[in-house]
């Protein structure tokens, strides 16, 4: 290897792993020049860690379900800019995850010590992915769903190929009916819970932070109005049962009826039948970062 070439391969892994230049040198002398096996020498070293690129904002990526007897995984892994989403290689590395989120029940740090298909462990290929790529990506979480007793549902809106895309849902339900009897129903409401975002399936599972937070700023947004403190505490639980209906999936208005509540649907469907929303998780690709 030329000088310059040496000079320009010891750059660019100083600006990948952020490792001091003779320790980099001595890595591509090590690996005839290889970038990859010196970001893998180096981390085995315990020199490096794929962290160099981590002070950028990764709120790009994609989202990915996988499903196998009755258990669905889903999967946000995220990089810098749209561009980089719809890399092949990305997205391989996106659906393999997913895969893998099934074997470890959505458990990020069990899915980073897995094993892909190419034996090495997620995380060194994540390490490795953003060497080759140059962007900073993440595996920002991981779910699952699934029981015996459970029927679930998957949907992945405006999909970029099947299960995989920016917004994605799972949702289980108990039933005394059979899937293909419900399915219609189950695509509905997943398509629901994706448009209109419910943060819990009732008030009594709605994170109990959220609602003194929302009660601290309505009350002061109350007080700041002028209005007559005898009246604040009546219109503030007013706001608040209007925030809770807004944001939990059985008081939403159902988007294909607003004149209707998703509890009045699921009465008027189901009848004398058993039928409950157990769980729900919806993923969407940079939200809340």
């Amino acid at each position: 290897m030329s000088s310059s070439n040496l000079l320009e391969q010891v750059k660019k892994l100083r600006e990948i792993t952020g490792v001091g230049f003779k320790d980099c040198k001595n890595a591509i002398d090590e690996t005839n020049g290889d970038i990859e096996k010196s970001i893998e020498l180096l981390r085995k070293k315990g020199i490096a860690k794929a962290n160099k690129r981590m002070e950028r904002v990764a709120s790009e990526g994609l989202i990915s379900i996988s499903e196998k007897n009755n258990k669905f995984s889903i999967v946000e892994i995220n990089s810098e800019t749209d561009f980089v989403a719809k890399n092949n290689d990305f997205i391989s590395f996106v659906e393999e995850a997913s895969n893998i989120a099934l074997e470890t029940s959505g458990k990020v740090e069990d899915i980073l010590k897995s094993k892909m298909r190419n034996e090495k462990s997620v995380e060194d290929n994540l390490a490795l992915l953003i060497s080759k790529i140059g962007e900073k990506i993440t595996l920002r979480r991981s779910a699952c769903i699934g029981t015996d007793k459970s029927i679930n549902f998957s949907y992945v809106h405006s999909a970029l190929k099947k299960n995989v895309g920016k917004l994605g849902v799972l949702l289980s339900i108990e039933s005394n009916r059979t899937k293909n009897e419900i399915e219609n129903l189950g695509k509905q409401l997943s398509m629901h819970i994706a448009a209109s975002a419910p943060l819990s399936v009732d008030k009594d599972d709605l994170d109990q932070n959220i609602l003194k937070k929302e009660q601290e700023i309505i009350t002061e947004e109350l007080k700041n109005s002028g209005k007559d403190p005898k009246i604040i505490d009546k219109i503030a639980k007013g706001k608040l049962n209007k925030f809770i209906d807004e944001n939990t999936l059985l008081n939403q208005e159902w988007i294909m009826e607003p004149k209707k509540r998703v509890k009045d649907i699921l009465s008027e469907y189901t009848g004398k039948d058993n039928l409950k929303i157990i769980n729900f998780i919806r993923f969407k690709v940079g939200e809340g970062i």
